[in-house]
């Protein structure tokens, strides 16, 4: 039995926000002191290095439940099921529903059974459950859910992951404008009529000396509420640790498909950082000596930003929608998802369309 995608959809907020955005914002360093370079030096610098000229925040009154809930409605009806007929709803992010305004974040009850809520599922043998795993969180939820399948316990799954980053943002620290909103959605069958579905998947978290790479600290504004936690991470520790270790999780996930490098046809990794995502796919193809060859590695970071576990079921979505130019998937296609973030985690599944 091979879990197959039987329907996709994202949620794309409508709130576009430019680098300019930025531009009255006060930056400062770790000890509170402001930065050297004026705000559009800074935000050249992070084009340059991350790609992101763009990103979209969801509105003032949606919550990440409500992103959620937008995708998981679009890939119920590309997939013409049945709510009713889903055995799991597993909903991967990482902070919860965070209102606009507020810095407290409502993890109860699950995101995930407020998705069933909202679709008006009655059927009480359909588990709902969240999944925190850094940003890798949608593709573990998407093993999961895989194993549910292959086990015989489940049939379908609903996968969502979504994330408003922009919630939880220290409007003092630069790495502010990396973060963004956002959702992503697939529905997953049981299915044994062709050889489509999850080939290989592969997960590990590194936790031993890299666990506070991304983290939860203070503001760099020592006059804000020393109460209060943002998202921080420390960027050299988590690029070095992403170019040693993901190619090599790439790979050994490839291997254990049955798959060459050369029937690979796509690589959908987590947008973190156009160079950081470009040197893993480069290391990842020196690892079987080859290059990388064009078009492999679609990416939407450069108008959408990192909005963490939503990135790849929306990027995915876009592609089979095929709201891409240069990218398409066909039928027979061989592609490789891959994710690192905070954990230190990183996974993988290899999926033949």
């Amino acid at each position: 039995m091979n879990s197959k995608i039987i329907g996709v959809g994202n949620c794309i907020p409508s709130e576009t926000i430019t680098n300019l955005y930025f531009d009255k914002h006060v930056f400062l360093d770790d000890k509170g002191i402001l930065l050297k370079d004026d705000n559009f030096s800074l935000s050249e610098k992070l084009k340059k290095i991350t790609g992101i000229e763009e990103r979209r925040y969801a509105s003032g009154d949606q919550v990440t439940s409500d992103l959620g809930l937008i995708a998981a409605q679009a890939a119920i009806e590309d997939s013409k099921i049945d709510p009713e007929t889903l055995d799991y709803i597993i909903f991967a992010h990482n902070f919860g529903d965070v209102r606009f305004g507020t810095v407290q974040s409502d993890m109860v009850p699950s995101l995930a059974a407020r998705i069933k809520h909202s679709l008006k599922i009655k059927n009480n043998f359909c588990v709902a459950y969240d999944v925190i795993f850094g940003c890798p969180g949608w593709i573990e939820g998407i093993i999961q859910a895989n194993a549910f399948i292959k086990s015989g316990i489940a049939k379908r799954c609903l996968v969502i992951g979504a994330e408003t980053l922009s919630r939880v943002v220290d409007i003092h620290d630069r790495d502010s404008m990396i973060y963004a909103d956002g959702a992503g959605a697939v529905i997953l069958e049981g299915n044994s009529d062709d050889d489509s579905g999850i080939k290989a998947h592969l997960s590990s978290s590194h936790t031993y000396k890299e666990k506070d790479f991304l983290y939860f600290g203070k503001s760099y504004n020592g006059d804000r509420c020393s109460d209060t936690r943002y998202i921080k991470m420390d960027g050299r520790k988590i690029y070095e640790f992403a170019l040693l270790h993901v190619p090599e999780a790439m790979k050994q996930c490839l291997d254990s498909s049955g798959y060459s490098i050369h029937q690979l046809n796509k690589i959908i990794i987590h947008q973190a950082n156009e160079k950081m995502d470009e040197a893993i796919v480069e290391r990842f193809y020196r690892l079987y000596n080859e290059v990388v060859p064009p078009d492999i590695m679609p990416m939407v970071i450069q108008k959408l930003g990192n909005s963490s576990v939503a990135t790849i079921p929306s990027l995915l979505t876009m592609i089979l929608k095929g709201e891409l130019q240069q990218h398409e998937i066909k039928n027979g296609d061989i592609v490789l998802f891959a994710s690192v973030g905070a954990g230190m985690n990183i996974n993988a599944f290899v999926y033949k369309f």
